[in-house]
């Protein structure tokens, strides 16, 4: 990650929240001038009060600003978590737009100064801290009142167990890490400090990445390329990388295979960012590349990740795979808009159906099972399973297809696609339009 410590660049409603007051210094060790002084609102007090608290304890897990209502266009969120850099802590602040990234890194004082700048009913209205024990939401109205609400995480306890065991000294470690915290990638992403050692606002990352690891791992056991020594990867929306190297590197580190590894990502900083990383540590058969699904051709192609592409571009995924004859198609669906609006509501459900909620569910639910069947009788086992939850993110399905050594007929797979189809009047589903326009299921 870039090493931005300074404020330019930073947009220009960061200094522009009318919610912070004098009596707020107390909280800040430092106050930046170009923050108003005069309406502190209490909640925005006593939340900054316990952001301080976290930091400062080393218990601050994630921090996301959201619902934004002021003037930067396309602006969705403000996501942050701690880093070290040249020995001390800061705060790495996001900007998420709809097509790309900016980081700046703060250091803490400098953080807690200029973050309320950020907060209130003209800028993010909606803020949420995580720490191992408590949630923590700071929520303002329309008229600009705000309030705080904190919430003890089930299952706490077995969290700070999870992150003793993932930290160097820990006790009672886990039996078996697919990758080990040494590794440079780690460090150059943020996941480890300078000395190799765990930061531990990405204990959650660090287990989610060994969580996916292990899932290829299974899966290869469990393909055609159990016995490979070569492997083609593509990740499509591979983001800041942090799956799409640990996948490199154990591969190549660990199983010894000549791993080559594409990650694909439409947003250009991001795109630089992990070319750095792998220019500065040179590493061999991986590269960052910027594209679409949409119009991607790889070159070869045995393994196809796509985590949390949006509605139909999970379909266009999907379908790449099949084309290029993957052994292995790795999907976490994210955003299932095609289906929904088909839906009829059939009695005995149009009771239940009439929710919103239970629609979207249900929109869901029938998406991705759609997927899975065609993934079928495309010549691949699926299965649809609980991943755990990755960042930024409450998405957490997986869809992961394994290609069969041997074809099988697929028409009972076909007919209860249509029976499905029928039940719920549903017109088109995109991976099916896909394969039926290639000629690989018929009209």
């Amino acid at each position: 990650m870039a090493d931005n410590v300074g404020l330019e660049g930073v947009p220009s409603f960061f200094f522009s929240s009318p919610c912070l007051g004098s009596n707020a210094v107390s909280v800040f060790a430092v106050m930046s001038p170009l923050v108003p002084h005069d309406s502190a609102d209490p909640a925005l007090t006593r939340f900054m009060g316990l952001l301080s608290r976290a930091l400062t304890e080393g218990r601050c897990e994630k921090l996301m600003l959201a619902s934004y209502h002021g003037d930067e266009p396309q602006l969705e969120r403000v996501l942050a978590r701690t880093i070290e850099l040249r020995g001390q802590s800061h705060l790495s602040l996001v900007w998420r737009y709809k097509t790309r990234d900016i980081t700046k890194n703060l250091p803490l004082d400098e953080a807690l100064a200029t973050l309320p700048g950020l907060l209130g009913p003209a800028g993010f209205r909606n803020a949420h801290l995580h720490t191992p024990a408590e949630e923590v939401q700071l929520a303002f109205s329309k008229k600009g009142k705000g309030s705080v609400r904190v919430g003890k995480v089930a299952g706490a306890a077995d969290a700070e167990a999870d992150e003793a065991k993932a930290l160097p000294g820990g006790h009672n470690r886990e039996k078996h890490r697919y990758l080990e915290l040494s590794r440079p990638f780690l460090r150059e992403l943020g996941v480890t400090d300078g000395q190799g050692r765990l930061v531990p606002a990405m204990s959650r990352k660090w287990k989610q990445i060994n969580k996916f690891v292990e899932v290829l791992a299974g899966a290869l056991a469990a393909s055609p390329l159990a016995e490979a020594r070569e492997v083609n990867v593509v990740d499509f929306g591979s983001g800041k990388g942090y799956l799409t190297f640990a996948v490199h590197d154990w591969l190549r580190h660990t199983r010894g295979v000549d791993a080559r590894v594409t990650g694909v990502e439409l947003r250009q900083d991001l795109v630089a960012l992990c070319g750095g990383v792998i220019e500065r540590l040179g590493l061999q058969g991986m590269a960052y590349e910027q594209g679409d699904v949409r119009d991607y051709h790889p070159a070869a192609l045995n393994v196809m990740i796509a985590l949390h592409a949006c509605d139909i571009a999970t379909d266009y995924a999907i379908h790449l795979g099949i084309r290029a004859g993957a052994e292995i198609i790795l999907c976490s669906p994210c955003c299932h808009k095609q289906v929904r609006p088909q839906l009829l509501s059939p009695h005995p459900l149009r009771p239940i159906l009439q929710h919103g909620i239970h629609l979207g569910q249900e929109a869901e639910m029938l998406t991705d099972g759609l997927r899975a069947l065609l993934l079928d009788a495309a010549g691949y086992d699926t299965q649809v399973f609980e991943f755990i939850s990755l960042e930024h993110t409450n998405k957490n399905k997986m869809i992961l297809a394994v290609k069969r050594a041997k074809p099988r007929d697929n028409a009972e797979v076909l007919a209860q696609i249509r029976e499905i189809k029928a039940f719920y009047g549903i017109r088109e589903q995109a991976l099916e339009s896909l394969l039926i326009a290639d000629g690989r299921l018929a009209a």
